[in-house]
């Protein structure tokens, strides 16, 4: 139980890769809060599954874009289950898919405030926590950031959502210069194309073609993704870095 005695919180929990995050980190012996937005009864049932595998876990509701509701909701972690040792950001933020030359920067600008603020808020909210944390047991603070491939290797339609990953990657290498000499390591995880809710409605033929690029031949899993940020999680010497997790579809 190498998590044991830290407390978590992610972000975005209540479903897909968040889901597998919280219950990969509770299984390691942490104490996880699953944040969730609209999707109440998910949030409660991931919650359910970590307690019936003997796991402590607790559902809590913010928008992660909203400052006060994310201040609220790490002093609601903290008063239950102690001061926040680990910050997983996996808010999904949605957007159109569309041509650049009719996107609305409405949606544009409301994808990019809402991945970087979200990112921005969780941060500020969880690093006084943090410290408070190393003063009690000495562990330093980890923050992942779940990012994306199309960061970097970017496709028709995606150039809000690139455009804000990318972002967040270079949040992430910022933070990692700034916080490290405090104790706190920050990361990002770029998952390849992941079989989830989110990706059901994409046709069978996309991600066969995917799985056919990939060396793994294969789809990424919520699971995988989970996997890698617990890894990151856990080792000590590793920060500003962005995991690619996509079964070596592309390699960097």
């Amino acid at each position: 139980m190498p998590l044991k005695g830290q407390v978590a919180l992610v972000t975005g929990a209540s479903r897909g890769i968040g889901a597998a995050v919280a219950t990969a980190l509770a299984a390691r012996g942490a104490a996880v809060a699953v944040n969730y937005f609209g999707s109440e009864a998910a949030a409660q049932a991931v919650v359910q599954g970590i307690r019936a595998a003997g796991g402590t876990a607790l559902a809590v509701k913010a928008d992660a874009r909203d400052r006060a509701q994310v201040e609220a909701m790490a002093a609601t972690v903290k008063a239950e289950l102690g001061p926040i040792g680990i910050l997983v950001l996996n808010a999904a933020i949605s957007f159109p898919m569309t041509a650049f030359q009719t996107y609305p920067w409405e949606a544009f600008q409301a994808k990019l405030l809402g991945e970087l603020g979200a990112a921005f808020h969780g941060c500020q909210a969880v690093v006084p926590q943090m410290l408070e944390r190393q003063k009690l047991d000495g562990r330093g603070g980890s923050i992942v950031a779940i990012t994306s491939g199309l960061a970097r290797n970017p496709g028709w339609g995606f150039c809000a959502h690139s455009a804000a990953k990318a972002g967040l990657e270079g949040l992430v290498r910022a933070l990692a210069c700034e916080l490290g000499p405090l104790g706190i390591r920050v990361n990002a995880v770029a998952p390849g194309l992941t079989l989830t809710d989110a990706t059901a409605g994409l046709p069978d033929k996309h991600k066969d073609a995917a799985a056919a690029h990939t060396p793994l031949r294969r789809n990424g899993l919520a699971e995988d993704v989970a996997e890698a940020v617990a890894g990151l999680v856990q080792t000590g010497f590793v920060t500003g870095a962005t995991l690619p997790v996509n079964g070596g579809s592309y390699i960097f």
